[in-house]
């Protein structure tokens, strides 16, 4: 007679719980124009998709009501109908790595919400006011909203849960980031604002058909060394992190400070190299930057790049009278009323329909 409790391995099974996860960034605009907002009223964000689930969030700029009056609250809402409620967990949090980093180790550890159609959960003092403005969070009238959201399907039988192999992830990023680094095998140098750099002509290739072009073409044939690329009206550092980004697929870790223009400066060296993603990352950072002293430039950069996402982000941020007057006041709008006459039929067409 067998006994099932002793002798030979084990079988084993699992139960996994099955979850879709995700995060929405939403950045206010013009918060100290948001504080007019009375005590009671919400500002609705537009609809972002996470966990196949479409969700908003409301902002209240001076509290949900009378009690909280001197916080920001917040309402994560479940924007769609269902027949069931959504099970989630959530949290939101300002942007900052320090923030984002506690947000994302701590949800795990987060209560279980439902989410019925058109409803949503409560966070009635998410910020006090007068700290937010004296924080490190507010810069150029504007602060960003990081929304992190599990959904849970359900749980599920796993039969044979036991891991024999372990695949680790892959770590191609880090191999070619550390090629680039350390220069080994390079067969092309660029001069470059004062600079050399060395990289990889098949890398670079099969990265950007414009450096294909210019790396593999008929003159290049039969050269395995000794190329020389001058490049022109480009800063080395910008240079550097666009190569950087050709080789990991990720932007160098930079300070925030000047970041806005450096995005700008990428953003015109990623259209020149046809890295139509780093372009798209350029595009989202100076989203956030935009204000009543940017707008004008940031627009120029939009429409002579073709990018038509900050395009738009800049015409709503000029879509209130108020806003646009202040911005025709500026020496950037003067500039761009002489590169782009063509904007600024947009524009008053824009301001006519106000």
């Amino acid at each position: 007679m067998s006994s099932s409790g002793t002798g030979g391995e084990p079988s084993r099974s699992a139960i996994v719980a099955d979850t879709a996860s995700g995060h929405h960034l939403l950045t206010i605009h013009g918060y100290s124009r948001t504080k007019s907002v009375p005590t009671g009223e919400r500002v609705r964000s537009s609809s972002f998709i996470i966990g196949g689930h479409r969700w908003c969030i409301y902002y209240y700029p001076n509290g949900v009501s009378s009690e909280v009056a001197q916080y920001i609250s917040l309402v994560l809402i479940l924007d769609e109908d269902v027949a069931a409620a959504v099970k989630a967990q959530w949290d939101i949090c300002l942007t900052g790595e320090e923030e984002e980093v506690k947000q994302v180790a701590l949800l795990p550890s987060k209560s279980v919400d439902e989410f019925a159609s058109r409803s949503g959960w409560w966070y009635r003092t998410f910020a006090k006011r007068a700290e937010l403005e004296r924080s490190k969070h507010l810069t150029n009238d504007s602060f960003t909203l990081r929304c992190d959201i599990v959904v849970i399907n359900g749980c599920r039988a796993q039969e044979n849960a036991v891991a024999f192999v372990s695949v680790p992830p892959c770590d191609l990023r880090r191999h070619l980031g550390e090629l680039l680094e350390t220069e080994k095998g390079a067969d092309v140098v660029f001069e470059v604002g004062g600079q050399t750099v060395t990289a990889h002509r098949c890398v670079l290739a099969a990265r950007s058909s414009v450096f294909s072009a210019e790396l593999l073409g008929p003159m290049k044939e039969g050269s395995a060394t000794g190329v020389v690329v001058r490049i022109e009206d480009m800063d080395a550092g910008v240079f550097k992190a666009l190569l950087h980004f050709a080789y990991t697929g990720s932007l160098p870790e930079t300070g925030k400070e000047d970041e806005d223009v450096t995005c700008q400066h990428l953003l015109v060296a990623a259209d020149r190299y046809g890295l139509e993603r780093l372009k798209l990352i350029c595009e989202e950072k100076l989203c956030e930057y935009i204000n009543v002293g940017s707008v004008a430039t940031i627009l120029a950069l939009a429409e002579q790049h073709h990018c038509k996402g900050l395009k738009k982000a800049c015409f709503n941020f000029l879509a209130a009278p108020v806003t646009l007057r202040e911005v025709m006041a500026t020496d950037g709008f003067q500039h761009l009323s002489q590169s782009c006459p063509s904007l600024m039929v947009e524009l008053m067409a824009m301001s006519l329909a106000h």
